[in-house]
């Protein structure tokens, strides 16, 4: 392609012109000659970020392969680009330009290829975003043949999707454990590895599907599985005979999304990718946030948008042709093209809000969101996530359509989820999004009103009461915080009673903190013996609050009304769209009465089964919210009633459910953590070992002499570790602030070296694009914080070294402090850090193939936590030298100890 390319990375700048010559220049010379003349590049916002230079524009080669082949996988590198399009990758960064000026060829010559798979739409399309000067347009646009007809619209070409019956409940059956034995090895293949761990785990499992012996008391089992059992397998062959025999549905519910994508892929062996009727029977649902809007879409390409944010929608239009499922958020909408736009928009094109209007929507009969519904009632399998699993369960419009069978893989999380799903929090950022739902956007927008007179207008000017109503609710509503709140919550000039709260709030947090109110992290205080001025602003508020919690009760029964005598006009949509506002309304119904609680027990006496306090959430020294916070001290005591006790049988597994002390106690803690004493129900207990032979395969380094809060030995360490293991390292930060500090000395040194660095929190990349990244590069490091701990699954020499910064301590905030009180004080905080840890090694070994060293850089590691790691494993406390002697000589060499010797775990 007769363009130049320039490449950036943090080991340098590289410039190839139309002559064809690469050349190594200086970063000034490499953004005057980005501000020149269009250059091709690889991830605008990363080069401008290497470059220093946050203006920095150019014809972006994702951007073209978002347009030329959207919903489909690339990693966003220049090895990931070279394989997508079958190019030679290139070898070194000064490889990299060429590379580019042929992918952009490449790119070009599919445009004119007859079987292009991703022809149509394009051509109206490129003429869109030749109109919004989007620059690859005049470049493409002599390569796309006008079609011989007029292309439909995105919005004709989407299929509706059909209404069903509902499915039956499931019938009462007994799985004979010959049929799960035949099924688990169907799905593990002929000739696969016999593994006895597996068999009996599956067998555990099935139990959980036997029919209920008493309401209220499911089936509950707790079923540890070390990595490499098969645990995904297992509890699947017992699902899918259930299934196939009951006609009921299995809902599986994990943690992360890298999990959901392995999962489908697995349940692939045990279904069919389509029934015979066309139906799908494994549906992957998430919440509403994570899909595609399409009345948002709508408004975006109509004049919503403008500028960049326009180009971002007619790439997302396209890809809404060519998806399976309309998923944005970890589904097949590539997770770098947001940040190739710096995020803005693609949260205005999902239903952020909750303020969809159901059959009202001209798009409903194609909308993603209620396709997945309706696919969802009547699968065979759901993959779900623990928090919409709960939420769900919690807003259920229909008791009697809530899973019967349920089994929460990654189940060390289920409280943690349980502990955000069951929370109260009235904070201004809440507050003000309530406002918006019920009078709409404070400014004139070009998109379509939301405000809940306008989404019920034909209601309104039927049912008299119904107005009256919905008037007082919007006139109640003006008290709510509206835009600039924060800022006059700072300067103490409140407007409305909620500001008045907040503004005494935020007061008396900061007269009360004991921190030092260090810049940059959010302060918090207990909500005990507050100052008479916070009661009396938190009276006024929970007045505030139900004069808009009165007029929507009213509201909805005057809907439940017109449902139950409706006028003549009323048709099965406009029934519909009345349910889908009567759903809403009520779980805002209840969220008002949460607050209203939470405000009226302030200056009380203290609930012990809850946990209050006021914050002010601050980072990078700005605020940006301030908060009441209410949580349960154990939230499965909700999670039992809401969710396990109507269910009949539940499976929480995990490679780390149980905590690595005695054999006497172990399961105490997962117990108390599954809401199994709340129901009072023994649940099955089951241990099947890791097949790994962790003694060869790894070896757990302690290193003794970087002294914590030493940032320079700290990030010298890291770098030399990572030059030592010829990368492959996954680096892990308790703090952000180390994490960038870290980054910031090494990068550079360790990219000049051929071994890049990349971090998350400081590159301009989604966290899941990360982990692509990495696993497809054997020299690349990533560095990160809690969410690569548990969300990272990277097979192969691409991870063969985990280095934490030191102990992952729990942070002692005031909700820690109640539940370390409760539980057992230091007992408490070992079980969390040994967990924490289990899941860190979890990282290093996935496969029996795996190897490598996992490193904790901290002197004072108790050697109580040592049980954390599998039996077996050696641990050495070693010098950081010693360290990387043994880095170099590979896992070979454990037989010759260091000067400190070997401990036991």
């Amino acid at each position: 392609m007769n363009l130049p390319a320039l490449h950036a990375s943090y080991g340098g700048h590289w410039l190839r012109g139309n002559a064809g010559s690469t050349q190594a220049v200086s970063k000034g010379d490499a953004i005057m000659a980005a501000a020149d003349t269009p250059v091709l590049m690889l991830n605008a916002p990363l080069v401008a970020t290497r470059l220093g230079y946050p203006d920095l524009s150019g014809l972006d080669l994702l951007e073209a392969f978002a347009f030329i082949h959207p919903a489909r996988f690339c990693v966003p590198t220049p090895r990931g680009l070279a394989e997508a399009l079958g190019l030679p990758v290139p070898e070194t960064d000064a490889d990299v330009p060429e590379m580019l000026q042929r992918a952009g060829g490449a790119l070009i010559a599919a445009c004119r290829d007859p079987a292009w798979p991703e022809r149509e739409g394009a051509w109206s399309a490129v003429q869109s975003l030749e109109r919004l000067r989007w620059p690859w347009a005049q470049v493409l646009r002599p390569h796309i043949a006008k079609p011989d007809r007029a292309e439909r619209w995105l919005f004709a070409r989407l299929p509706e999707w059909d209404e069903a019956g509902e499915r039956p409940s499931p019938r009462q059956v007994e799985m004979p454990a010959e049929a799960v034995k035949a099924q688990l090895a169907r799905l593990t293949g002929e000739g696969a590895e016999s593994r006895e761990g597996q068999r009996a785990y599956a067998q555990d499992v099935a139990r959980i599907f036997a029919p209920r012996s008493a309401p209220g008391r499911p089936h509950l089992a707790l079923a540890q599985a070390g990595t490499g059992i098969g645990k995904t397998l297992g509890y699947l062959a017992p699902a899918s005979v259930w299934s196939s025999l009951s006609g009921g549905t299995v809902w599986v519910s994990t943690f992360t999304k890298n999990l959901q994508r392995q999962l489908r892929a697995e349940a692939r062996r045990a279904w069919p990718a389509k029934r015979a009727d066309g139906t799908p029977p494994v549906v992957v649902r998430k919440g509403r946030e994570n899909y595609l809007c399409l009345l948002n879409l709508e408004d975006a390409l109509q004049g919503g948008f403008a500028g960049r944010p326009a180009v971002l929608a007619q790439l997302v239009a396209r890809w809404g042709a060519y998806t399976a499922n309309g998923d944005m958020i970890g589904g097949d909408l590539p997770g770098w093209l947001g940040t190739l736009f710096r995020k803005r928009g693609i949260a205005a094109l999902t239903d952020q809000r909750g303020e969809c209007i159901y059959a009202g929507c001209p798009h409903y009969r194609k909308c993603f969101i209620e396709r997945a519904a309706r696919d969802s009632a009547q699968a065979d399998l759901v993959i779900a996530n623990h928090a919409l699993v709960m939420v769900n369960a919690a807003r259920a419009r229909d008791p009697n359509q809530r899973p019967t069978r349920l089994i929460f893989d990654e189940g060390h999380h289920v409280f943690d989820a349980a502990d955000s799903t069951f929370a109260a929090t009235l904070s201004g950022q809440e507050t003000i999004e309530l406002r918006r739902w019920i009078i709409g956007p404070e400014k004139e927008s070009r998109g379509r009103r939301r405000g809940l007179a306008a989404r019920l207008a034909d209601i309104a000017s039927y049912d008299e009461p119904g107005a009256e109503a919905i008037a007082a609710a919007c006139k109640a509503g003006l008290m709510l915080p509206s835009e600039g709140w924060l800022q006059r919550v700072g300067e103490n000039q409140p407007f409305g009673p909620v500001e008045a709260l907040l503004s005494a709030v935020r007061s008396a947090t900061y007269a009360r903190d004991e921190s030092g109110q260090e810049a940059g992290y959010s302060i918090e205080t207990e909500a005990a013996g507050l100052p008479g001025d916070v009661i009396e602003a938190a009276g006024a508020a929970s007045e505030a609050l139900a004069s808009i919690r009165v007029p929507l009760i009213r509201l909805g029964g005057r809907l439940e009304a017109i449902l139950a005598d409706p006028p003549d006009w009323l048709d099965a949509q406009g029934r519909a769209r009345i349910e889908g506002a009567r759903f809403a309304l009520t779980w805002r119904i209840e969220l008002i009465g949460a607050w209203e609680a939470l405000l009226d027990r302030l200056g009380g006496p203290v609930d012990p089964e809850f946990v209050d306090w006021l914050a002010v959430d601050r980072s990078d020294a700005r605020e940006f919210d301030v908060a009441i916070h209410r949580r349960w001290l154990d939230p499965m005591k909700p999670f039992a009633r809401v969710v396990l006790e109507p269910a009949h049988g539940v499976l929480m597994t995990s490679a780390t459910l149980t905590d690595r002390t005695r054999d006497d106690d172990k399961w105490v803690s997962a117990v108390a953590r599954s809401g199994a004493p709340h129901l009072d129900v023994a649940p099955l207990l089951s241990e099947a070992a890791s097949p790994f032979d962790y003694a060869a395969r790894a070896e757990v380094l302690i290193v003794t002499d970087i002294a914590k809060g030493d940032l320079p030995a700290l990030a010298g360490a890291y770098a030399r570790i990572i030059e030592a293991s010829g990368g492959g390292v996954l680096g892990l930060f308790t703090a952000i602030r180390r994490l960038r500090s870290v980054h910031g000395r090494i990068a550079d040194r360790l990219a000049r070296a051929g071994l890049p660095v990349y971090a998350q929190h400081v590159d301009p990349i989604d966290t899941g694009t990360l982990v692509d990244i990495f696993r497809d590069d054997p020299r690349a490091s990533l560095i990160g914080t809690d969410a690569l701990r548990d969300g990272v699954d990277v097979p192969g020499e691409s991870l063969r070294c985990v280095v934490l910064e030191q102990v992952p301590w729990p942070r002692p905030d005031i909700l820690h402090k109640a539940r370390r009180a409760a539980g057992g004080g230091s007992v408490y905080d070992d079980r969390i850090i040994r967990a924490r840890l289990a899941q860190a090694f979890g990282r290093l070994i996935r496969s029996k193939d795996d190897k490598g060293h996992f490193i904790v850089l901290s002197p004072a590691f108790p050697s109580r936590l040592l049980s954390a790691f599998p039996d077996g494993t050696p641990v050495l406390r070693v010098t950081l030298d010693e360290a990387l002697q043994r880095l170099a000589d590979g896992l070979g060499a454990s037989a010759r100890e260091p000067a400190g010797g070997a401990l036991q775990p």
